[in-house]
C-alpha cells in the first residue's frame, strides 16, 4: 500500500498535503476530444452512483477505521470525497465550503449539485484553478475528480467490508485517460507512493490500482 492518496478537490496546502493531483493534466488537457472519447459528465454520473452506494453503506462504527489510503481514516476519506464536491461547485460558481465530519447522505447532496450546475450552459467551459495551481476547464476538473472518486471507492470499499469491484467500463477509459503519466508526475511530486508490480494475469482493476500505489 502507498500510503498516499489520490485527492481532488482540497482547496488548501494543508490538505492537498494528504492526497495528489496530476501536475499536469497529461495530454487530455491539450488534445482535442476524439469523437469516441467518454464523457467526462457521465463518467463522474456513473463513478459517484457507485461512490454513494458504498458510503452509504459504512456503519456508524466504522468511521475511525483505517483505510488503504494511510493519512485518512474512513470519516476522512469521505469528508475528502464531499470536498471534491464542494471543489466542482465552487468552480462552476456556487460558492461551496469544504466540510468536516460529513454523513454519506451529504456525498448524494454534493454529486447532485454538481450534476445540476454541469448542466447548464458554459459551464464546463468555465476555468478554475487546479488543487495544483495551474488553470484548467471546469470539464477537465470533472474528468480528473472521475478519476479520484473511482480510485477512493475502492478505498472505501476496501476499509468497510464492502464489494470493491470497480465497473469494468470506468477502469477502462481511467487507465486510457491518465496511464501512464498522471502517476508518474504525482511520484515525481512526491504525493503518490511507488507502484505496486503486478502479474502477466493481473486484471485491468489491478493493473489500475497498482499504478496508484495499491495492492487490489
Amino acid at each position: 500500500m502507498s500510503g498516499k492518496c489520490t485527492g481532488f478537490g482540497e482547496a488548501s496546502e494543508r490538505r492537498l498535503r494528504n492526497g495528489c493531483t496530476i501536475t499536469k493534466f497529461s495530454d487530455i488537457a491539450t488534445k482535442e476530444p476524439h469523437v469516441d472519447q467518454p464523457n467526462p459528465i457521465d463518467l463522474y454520473r456513473r463513478a459517484t452512483q457507485r461512490c454513494i452506494a458504498v458510503a452509504e453503506g459504512i456503519e456508524p462504527s466504522q468511521l475511525d477505521d483505517p483505510t488503504p489510503c494511510s493519512e485518512w481514516n474512513v470519516q476522512q476519506l469521505l469528508d475528502h470525497l464531499v470536498g471534491g464536491t464542494a471543489y466542482l461547485r465552487t468552480a462552476s460558481g456556487d460558492e461551496a465550503a469544504p466540510p468536516e465530519g460529513a454523513a454519506p447522505g451529504d456525498l448524494r447532496t454534493g454529486v447532485d449539485a454538481c450534476l445540476a450546475l454541469f448542466a447548464q450552459s458554459g459551464v464546463l467551459d468555465r476555468t478554475c484553478a487546479s488543487p495544483l495551481g495551474f488553470e484548467w476547464t471546469v470539464g477537465q476538473a470533472v474528468a480528473g475528480t472521475f478519476m479520484d472518486v473511482l480510485i477512493h471507492t475502492w478505498d472505501l470499499a476496501t476499509a468497510t467490508g464492502q464489494d470493491a469491484t470497480l465497473d469494468p467500463e470506468l477502469v477502462a477509459a481511467c487507465t486510457a485517460m491518465f496511464l501512464p503519466d498522471m502517476p508518474e508526475n504525482g511520484r515525481a511530486a512526491g504525493l503518490i507512493g511507488p507502484a505496486v508490480e503486478v502479474g502477466a494475469d493481473a486484471t485491468p482493476q489491478q493493473i489500475l490500482l497498482g499504478a496508484l500505489g495499491r495492492r487490489g
